[in-house]
């Protein structure tokens, strides 16, 4: 039976996956858009969209349910000041994965992920 196998586990130990997809998240935040393989992309925007979502209530202990998820004092500033004024009015999809090929190495499936409002769509 197939029960409590929705996560892709990404070959990694749970405290690897999970500080890897709060790494991912702050450059996300940070750059607006990331290049990374398909199947972290998809995970890291299973990651990020409730983030993003608890974002809108603005108080104390949603900023710092945020920091226990991100590490990082300097991104959730960035999320508060800048990122809530951009989302307040979205009910949901606030990251798009476009795809983008395949490696050259290993051929493996790579994506961009981005966040939607700072971007136009743009075929690559």
């Amino acid at each position: 039976m197939k029960h409590n196998k929705k996560n892709n586990h990404l070959s990694r130990k749970y405290s690897h996956r999970r500080s890897m997809l709060s790494n991912m998240s702050c450059s996300l935040i940070l750059y607006k858009s990331i290049y990374t393989t398909l199947s972290k992309a998809k995970e890291l925007k299973k990651y990020i969209e409730p983030i993003l979502n608890k974002l809108k209530k603005n108080n104390l202990h949603t900023r710092r349910i945020i920091l226990s998820k991100l590490k990082n004092k300097k991104i959730v500033n960035i999320l508060f000041k800048d990122i809530l004024n951009k989302i307040k009015e979205r009910n949901g999809g606030y990251t798009r994965i476009l795809k983008a090929g395949y490696r050259k190495g290993d051929s493996s499936k790579m994506s961009i992920i981005q966040l939607v409002d700072y971007y136009k769509y743009e075929k690559l």
